[in-house]
């Protein structure tokens, strides 16, 4: 794999993640009480024994940055490699941003030409799977493409949000469809059991969905990108422009967890899933294919008369006599006594406050990180240093579906409450 190079896709300003989004880029979003969702990505290439990695964002990259260089020193660790933001920048030659995933590439294409690589893995900072590339970038090389699709099977309610492909009984791609309808949707099934899926997934599943991921071949890559200066999505351009001039165009059929968290829904489900018992449908215990993040040598987490149910616990927290039930916390969560969380997401802090600290935030009127006293929160998603005051109720009593309250510190999104990063919530409010 030392003949690859591997360009991850940090996606565009993130709206359907805000206000997750507000102050950090897309890939920098925490996740799963410890990691964020730039880790998925970068730990898979590392794990397919990918080194060489650029990630391109636009938005809101500092915390991304900041993340990246305390995390990945892969000259040091892994080998002779690295990890580098590319962020859009303007110059007289390209004076807008990026405008899609193809423009992202083109505008960075003079960097990435002069690597010697063969292939070029382009992948997304925004989905949830664990993924060995080096059969992915092998499969591409043995069916002698020039581009090969990530192709995950769905059903045909999925199959509506996603570009589809139908292909020949051998993988090959025929056609590429973007989010088709109707009838259009019927004309893209295809036999998936002729590509390994069993017959009764076949029957569940006969659409193959592009997962956004793709393998290049070096010519293929700039010719593409040359010839078609006005396409600026992978997807919806220039797959179809590739097919029409009689490219090789592969699928590689990945049959297994996969889950793009583009929206707060899906976040938030994807996190809570994680403590599924006994079996989660994406674990991180895995030991020979683990996913890394920064290293914080924090101290254990402590519980004080807690009871703790289908949670995770991050390290360096601090739980009182509270109860704890289908949640993920985060590093440095702080609970206190009598405290109700239950279905929710706790993002956790950047930093510990003493005991002094907070006895002193209190005198002056103050509200320390964490949930206060007597506070009950359900089916909400916490952000990092967020203070909460003492008996608080945040629990959508009336149902709302999406909402707006930035002045208050939170928004709700799919009936989902979002306390905003470094939000405060006086004591007594009820959401």
């Amino acid at each position: 794999m030392k003949r690859v190079l591997a360009i991850i896709l940090g996606g565009g300003a993130g709206t359907r993640l805000y206000p997750l989004t507000k102050m950090r880029a897309k890939p920098a979003v925490p996740l799963a009480g410890k990691y964020r969702l730039i880790d998925i990505p970068i730990s898979n290439c590392i794990n397919s024994e990918i080194n060489k990695i650029y990630v391109l964002t636009q938005f809101n990259s500092a915390s991304l940055n900041r993340h990246l260089t305390m995390s990945y020193n892969l000259s040091a660790g892994f080998g002779q490699g690295f990890v580098e933001v590319l962020a859009a920048q303007q110059t007289p030659e390209s004076p807008s941003w990026f405008e899609g995933t193809a423009d992202a590439v083109r505008k960075y294409q003079g960097l990435f030409h002069e690597w010697d690589v063969d292939h070029y893995l382009i992948l997304s900072g925004d989905q949830l799977y664990r993924m060995d590339y080096s059969l992915f970038v092998q499969h591409h090389i043995d069916t002698g493409a020039q581009l090969t699709v990530g192709a995950l099977p769905v059903d045909p309610a999925q199959a509506e949000d996603f570009g589809l492909m139908r292909t020949s009984s051998d993988g090959r791609i025929q056609e590429f469809r973007e989010k088709p309808k109707g009838e259009a949707l019927e004309t893209m099934r295809v036999d998936t059991q002729a590509l390994g899926l069993s017959p009764e997934e076949a029957a569940k599943r006969p659409y193959l969905a592009s997962m956004g991921i793709y393998v290049f071949s070096r010519d293929t890559l700039f010719d593409l990108l040359s010839s078609n200066p006005s396409s600026t999505d992978f997807g919806k351009e220039i797959i179809p422009a590739s097919l029409a001039r009689g490219d090789r165009l592969q699928s590689f059929l990945f049959d297994d967890y996969w889950e793009d968290i583009g929206t707060i829904g899906a976040f938030y489900e994807a996190n809570l899933a994680l403590t599924d018992q006994p079996n989660p449908a994406f674990s991180f215990y895995d030991e020979k294919f683990p996913i890394y993040t920064r290293p914080r040598y924090l101290p254990p987490s402590k519980l004080q008369d807690a009871q703790v149910t289908a949670s995770i616990i991050g390290e360096g927290s601090l739980l009182k006599a509270c109860s704890i039930h289908h949640c993920v916390l985060g590093v440095r969560s702080r609970v206190e006594d009598e405290v109700v969380l239950q279905d929710t997401l706790v993002m956790g802090a950047d930093y510990f406050e003493s005991s002094e600290e907070r006895l002193l935030l209190r005198e002056r009127g103050g509200i320390p990180i964490g949930v206060g006293r007597g506070s009950t929160v359900k089916r909400a998603i916490i952000d990092k240093n967020v203070r909460i005051g003492d008996n608080v109720t945040i629990v959508n009593k009336d149902h709302v579906e999406e909402a707006d309250r930035p002045e208050l510190s939170f928004y709700i999104r799919n009936g989902i409450v979002v306390v905003v990063k470094n939000g405060t919530i006086a004591d007594g409010t009820v959401i």
